[in-house]
């Protein structure tokens, strides 16, 4: 983590709930019964059309501070994503409070790419969205299509999006959002694409976010990648805070959690010392 004199917050979260609205079929919909139901309880709409309430993040406190670069772990469904979108500011929260100090970039949303523009276009775009000026743009366009890839197989940054593999397409959007210096950047699963050299570029590039006084969220299945980027780590599970500490401490039992730590391979067994077998004995001389 840079050193810095005073610890600045940057994304204070308050004891906050975030609640998805899922239309279900819910027990007797479309019946009689049911309709009957809608118009003679009103206030309880929701549950009378089937509309099924998930509280996908349910009292998550914690501060970020301004150099940190903080990883996002989980099972499946336990909230990380949804957390990110509400700091982004593109999920309202249920109650409880999201603080941000500075605009927080949400990896792929700022930089929105268009499938049918040629990737070329599609970074003009992207840097536009992200408050770059065309001349920063300009500036620095070689630099994003080097350090996305794209081109070391073809001449694809002119091409359509829409001939993009996932991958390249999730290179080239983390390759335009780390061209600017961000207050907050929130990642998801964007290192989990190309090879281990983006990975390790991507990696780079995040340290030299932070030694900019940025702020980066990062979440990945990948434990290594959490490892190599993070020193601080959030453990959500089913939507509540398990345990905020640094990496290696929360690493440890979230993998105890999940079984997901290998082994030591055992030591081998020490050998036994075979006995010797006797001797023959040699024939008493005759006599």
């Amino acid at each position: 983590m840079a050193e810095h004199s005073e610890k600045i917050p940057t994304v204070v979260a308050d004891r906050v709930d975030i609640v998805y609205r899922v239309n279900g079929t819910g027990a007797g919909r479309g019946s009689a019964t049911a309709a009957l139901n809608r118009i003679l309880r009103r206030e309880q709409t929701e549950k009378a059309a089937g509309v099924r309430r998930v509280h996908a993040v349910k009292k998550v406190s914690f501060v970020a501070y301004r150099g940190e670069a903080i990883g996002l772990i989980g099972t499946n469904g336990s909230g990380k994503s949804t957390l990110l979108k509400a700091v982004a500011g593109l999920l309202p929260v249920e109650s409880g409070h999201i603080f941000t100090d500075g605009q927080p970039s949400l990896l792929g949303v700022n930089a929105a790419l268009m499938n049918d523009l040629t990737g070329e276009r599609n970074i003009h775009l992207g840097g536009l969205a992200m408050g770059m000026s065309r001349e920063q743009i300009k500036q620095r366009y070689q630099e994003i299509v080097d350090f996305s890839g794209i081109n070391e197989k073809g001449d694809f940054i002119t091409l359509p999006m829409r001939t993009y593999s996932s991958g390249m397409a999730a290179r080239l959007r983390f390759s335009i959002a780390a061209a600017k210096d961000h207050d907050v950047l929130l990642i998801d699963e964007a290192l989990a694409t190309g090879d281990r050299s983006f990975q390790k570029r991507s990696e780079a590039r995040i340290r030299e976010l932070r030694q900019h006084a940025g702020t980066v969220f990062l979440v990945s299945h990948n434990n290594k990648s959490i490892r190599d980027t993070c020193e601080r780590v959030l453990w959500l599970e089913r939507g509540e805070l398990r345990m905020d500490g640094p990496t290696e401490e929360v690493m440890k039992e979230y993998e105890a959690f999940t079984g997901d730590k290998k082994p030591a391979p055992a030591k081998p067994a020490a050998k036994t010392p075979q006995q010797k077998k006797p001797e023959p004995k040699a024939n008493a001389p005759k006599g």
